[in-house]
């Protein structure tokens, strides 16, 4: 996949394809055939301050670290953005979620691993 702007951090999609964050950039969804699908930046119309991690959850929802701006948003695919997480983080960077609504953040600030939980409803 050519023509990416620093990419940083990857993870897979729901849909078979993947996304990608791009240092001091955007975040983009690529489908399983590798083409572009979009931009969160101009989706949503979201301004990033420097994305880091990324990761998809069971709901097909994105999730992206911001380092810069030390903040987690989460990207429905219908809806408003929905910010996850806007205190607490020194320095952001890789994330996981786990199929029981908990995200992990590799909080490169503080040398540790961060532990919250972000859906209400069971699995």
């Amino acid at each position: 996949v050519p023509n990416l702007q620093g990419p940083r951090y990857i993870s897979p999609a729901s849909n078979g394809g993947f996304v990608v964050s791009e240092e001091c950039g955007d975040v983009k969804v690529f489908t399983s055939g590798h083409k572009l699908l979009c931009s969160l930046g101009s989706k949503y119309g979201h301004q990033f301050g420097n994305p880091a991690g990324v990761c998809v959850d069971v709901d097909g929802s994105i999730l992206v670290a911001d380092e810069q701006r030390r903040t987690v948003h989460l990207f429905p695919e219908h809806g408003a953005p929905v910010c996850l997480v806007s205190a607490g983080l020194r320095r952001p960077a890789g994330m996981a979620c786990s199929s029981f609504g908990q995200l992990f953040v590799a909080d490169a600030g503080e040398n540790c691993v961060k532990v919250f939980k972000y859906r209400a409803r069971p699995p």
